[in-house]
């Protein structure tokens, strides 16, 4: 599994080289480019990859959503990790933006990194119909933006030393996590042209693949490396977050992310032999390094 993730990224990281080749230099280029760039296992490239193998979409159709999620989600690390917010010094097994460029080049960074994304999709050389252009754009904003990423990050940070309830902690991680794994789904559903039911359940889907991941990252919290997790670990705890796992304890948050695991595999298993590459993505991320 970790082959194939290290080749989807190479092949997203090479893209998005040349997509910035072509552009004017710039001074923010080099920070974007550590930000983004040989990091991670860019891990929401294969999910989209893998839904589209589910929804038989051609590869050259979703690369430059693969590329546009990465910059999503290293734009949102980027912040994260400033001293305004989560104040990590370390990121990806190398230094925090911020502390390797300054904290302001980091903003501007990570600011470039997110409408990036969105030149990404409305490239006049990705040849998808525009009317799915547009729909992916807004799918994007919204799963991005208060109502996603950014609004779980708020919640997050309000949420610490405070007691929460499991219904609290899970809405929190699926804006924080889950809209941007929603969003995988529902951009292949759009290029597959399916319906409006259709790709809500599929959003639905990934929305629950990324609260899986974010379970499987707090179990790396507590008890992963430095040297897997590539920062520092134990952080949560230190921080006062709220996580199931401090809520549940550690077993009965395992036990609920099996059984999580369980009902995604069951949902998917309607599409056949199209799943295995997906369902080894799946098994991949609740056992990653354990």
């Amino acid at each position: 599994m970790i082959n194939k993730l290290s080749k989807n990224a190479k092949k997203v990281d090479k893209f998005l080289l040349n997509f910035l080749g072509k552009q004017k230099n710039s001074v923010l280029l080099n920070p974007m480019k550590y930000g983004i760039i040989s990091g991670g296992k860019k891990l929401r490239s294969t999910i989209i990859l893998n839904a589209g193998r589910l929804l038989n979409i051609r590869e050259k159709k979703l690369i430059n959503i693969c590329a546009a999620v990465e910059c999503i989600h290293s734009y949102s690390l980027i912040h994260d990790d400033l001293p305004c917010m989560d104040n990590d010094s370390m990121r990806r097994g190398k230094l925090a933006t911020h502390k390797k460029f300054g904290e302001a080049t980091a903003v501007l960074a990570g600011n470039s990194l997110l409408t990036l994304a969105f030149e990404l999709i409305t490239d006049q050389n990705y040849s998808i119909k525009d009317k799915h252009k547009n729909e992916i754009i807004k799918s994007l904003a919204e799963c991005a933006g208060h109502t996603g990423i950014a609004g779980g990050q708020q919640l997050d940070l309000k949420y610490e030393n405070e007691k929460k309830s499991i219904t609290q902690i899970i809405e929190m991680q699926k804006k924080k996590t889950g809209k941007l794994f929603n969003f995988c789904f529902t951009a292949v559903g759009i290029i597959s042209g399916k319906n409006k039911k259709d790709k809500i359940l599929l959003g639905k889907i990934g929305e629950e693949i990324g609260l899986l991941f974010q379970l499987a990252d707090d179990f790396l919290d507590v008890k992963g490396s430095k040297k897997i997790v590539g920062k520092p670990i134990k952080k949560d705890k230190k921080k006062g977050k709220s996580t199931l796992v401090k809520l549940m304890g550690y077993d009965k948050a395992f036990l609920f992310a099996n059984n999580l695991k369980r009902k995604i595999l069951l949902k998917i298993k309607k599409h056949g032999k199209n799943t295995k590459e997906l369902k080894e993505t799946i098994n991949f991320i609740l056992e990653r390094n354990f």
